[in-house]
C-alpha cells in the first residue's frame, strides 16, 4: 500500500514537472540557487584576490624589507667593525657609533621578523631567525672581545675579530640571506595569487547570465510574454557583476604588474648589488687584518666586485624610472673609483707599506678613501632600494584601492539577481492560478 502510495505521488510531481507552473517554478529555484551560488563563490574570489594584496602591503612586503635590513646590517656592522680594528687601539668615535647602529637595526628588524612568523617556524631545525637570534650575541660578545684586547695592545684582539667576521660569515649571514629569499619568494607568490586571471569568477559570472538569457526564452516560449521585469533587472545585475569583477580584475593585474617590474625586480637585483658592495668591504678590511694572510679574503673581493658590476648592469637595465637610473649611473661610477682606490692599497700594501693601506682603506672622510668610496657606493644604491620600495608601495596601494568595495558589491549584485528571478517569475505563477 505505501509503495502504492509512493508511485502515485511521485507521477503527480513528474505530471506538476511537465506543466507550465512546474517548469516556472523549477526555472525559479534554479535561476535563485545559481545567483546565490555564483555571488558566494565570486565573493571568496574576490576575497583571495585581495588577501593576497593586503599580505604584499603588511605581510610579506614589509617582512621582505626587514630581512633585507638584517642582512645590510649585519654586514655593514662586521665591516665598521673589522675596519675600527685597524685603527688599533680606541676606534673612532663614528666607526663605533655606526657599529652600534647597525647592531640596533638588525636587532629591531630581527624582532619584526620574528613576532611575524609562527612560534614552529622559529623553532624548526636549521631555522634561519632561530640562528640569527642565538648567534648575534655570540658575535657581538666576540667584538667586544676582540676591541677589549685591542685598546690594550695584545695581538689576540686580531683573532677574536677573525673569529668574529667568520662566525658572521659562515652563520649569521647565510641565515640572513636565507631568511630574505624566503621572504622574496611569498612577495612573487602572494604577487602571483593577487595578479592572477580570474578565470573562476569570470566564468561563473557567464554561467549566471547564460542561465537567465535562457530562463528568459523559456519564459517567453510558455508564457508568450516579451519581456519580464524581474529577470530583465536580474540580468542587468548580472552584467554589473561581471563587469565590476572585470575592470577591478585589470586594474589590480595592472598594478600587481607595475609592483613586479617597477619595485620587487628590481630590488631583488639591488639589494644583492648592495649585499656584493658589503661582501666586498668585510673581503677588504679582514685582507689587512690578516696581516699577510689575507690572500683568501682578497681572492673572494675580486669574484664578488665582479659580480658587483654584473649586479649593477643588470640594474641598469631593469630600471624603469628615470631617478633610479641615475641612482644607478652614480653607482656605477662609485664602484670604479672604489677599484681604483683598493689597487691602491693593495699596491700599498703588497710593498710593504702597511700604514698607508690601513689609512687608506679607513679613511672615510676624503674623496682618496675607500671607505669614502664605499659609502658613496652604498648610499646610492640606497637610495635606489627606496625609490623602487616606493614604487612597489604604490602600486600595491593602487591594486587595494581597486578592490574597495568589490566583494559587497558582488554580493548585493548577486541578491538582486536572485531575488529579480523569484519575483519575475513569481509574477508569471500568479496568471495561473
Amino acid at each position: 500500500m505505501t509503495a502504492v502510495l509512493a508511485d502515485r505521488r511521485v507521477r503527480q510531481l513528474t505530471t506538476l514537472a511537465r506543466t507550465t507552473p512546474g517548469v516556472l517554478t523549477g526555472l525559479a529555484l534554479a535561476l535563485i540557487v545559481i545567483g546565490l551560488l555564483a555571488g558566494v563563490f565570486t565573493a571568496l574570489g574576490v576575497q583571495s584576490r585581495a588577501q593576497a594584496v593586503d599580505d604584499l602591503a603588511v605581510r610579506s612586503g614589509p617582512l621582505s624589507v626587514a630581512a633585507e635590513e638584517i642582512y645590510r646590517s649585519l654586514s655593514d656592522a662586521d665591516a665598521t667593525a673589522t675596519g675600527a680594528f685597524l685603527s688599533g687601539g680606541l676606534e673612532p668615535a663614528t666607526a663605533r657609533q655606526r657599529y652600534e647602529a647597525d647592531i640596533a637595526q638588525a636587532s629591531g628588524a630581527l624582532a619584526v621578523a620574528v613576532a611575524a612568523h609562527d612560534p614552529a617556524d622559529i623553532t624548526a631545525r636549521n631555522s634561519s631567525l632561530a640562528t640569527l637570534s642565538e648567534q648575534l650575541p655570540v658575535y657581538t660578545g666576540l667584538v667586544e672581545t676582540a676591541r677589549a684586547d685591542n685598546r690594550q695592545g695584545l695581538p689576540l684582539g686580531a683573532a677574536y675579530q677573525r673569529e668574529a667576521s667568520n662566525l658572521m660569515r659562515a652563520r649569521l649571514l647565510p641565515a640572513a640571506q636565507d631568511l630574505y629569499l624566503a621572504e622574496s619568494a611569498q612577495v612573487n607568490a602572494d604577487q602571483n595569487s593577487a595578479g592572477a586571471l580570474p578565470v573562476a569568477e569570470l566564468l561563473l559570472a557567464l554561467i549566471v547570465l547564460g542561465a537567465l538569457v535562457t530562463g528568459q526564452v523559456l519564459l517567453r516560449r510558455r508564457t508568450n510574454r516579451i519581456f519580464n521585469a524581474g529577470l530583465l533587472a536580474a540580468t542587468a545585475a548580472a552584467v554589473v557583476s561581471l563587469l565590476w569583477v572585470a575592470v577591478a580584475s585589470v586594474a589590480v593585474m595592472a598594478n600587481i604588474h607595475a609592483s613586479r617590474s617597477d619595485g620587487s625586480a628590481q630590488v631583488e637585483v639591488l639589494a644583492k648589488a648592495r649585499i656584493a658592495t658589503l661582501s666586498a668591504r668585510a673581503d677588504e678590511t679582514l685582507t689587512l687584518v690578516a696581516r699577510g694572510a689575507g690572500q683568501p679574503y682578497q681572492a673572494d673581493y675580486e669574484q664578488v666586485s665582479k659580480q658587483l658590476g654584473d649586479l649593477l648592469n643588470s640594474a641598469g637595465s631593469l630600471a624603469t624610472d628615470d631617478a633610479v637610473r641615475a641612482k644607478i649611473d652614480a653607482a656605477k661610477q662609485g664602484a670604479a673609483t672604489w677599484a681604483s682606490v683598493h689597487a691602491k692599497v693593495r699596491a700599498a700594501d703588497d710593498g710593504g707599506d702597511y700604514g698607508t693601506a690601513v689609512g687608506l682603506v679607513t679613511d672615510q672622510t676624503s674623496a682618496q678613501g675607500a671607505g669614502t668610496a664605499f659609502d658613496n657606493l652604498d648610499k646610492n644604491l640606497r637610495d635606489a632600494i627606496n625609490q623602487t620600495r616606493s614604487a612597489f608601495d604604490r602600486a600595491v596601494a593602487g591594486a587595494n584601492s581597486a578592490l574597495t568595495g568589490t566583494i559587497v558589491g558582488v554580493t548585493v549584485l548577486a541578491l538582486v539577481v536572485a531575488g529579480g528571478s523569484a519575483a519575475g517569475i513569481w509574477r508569471r505563477l500568479k496568471d495561473y492560478r
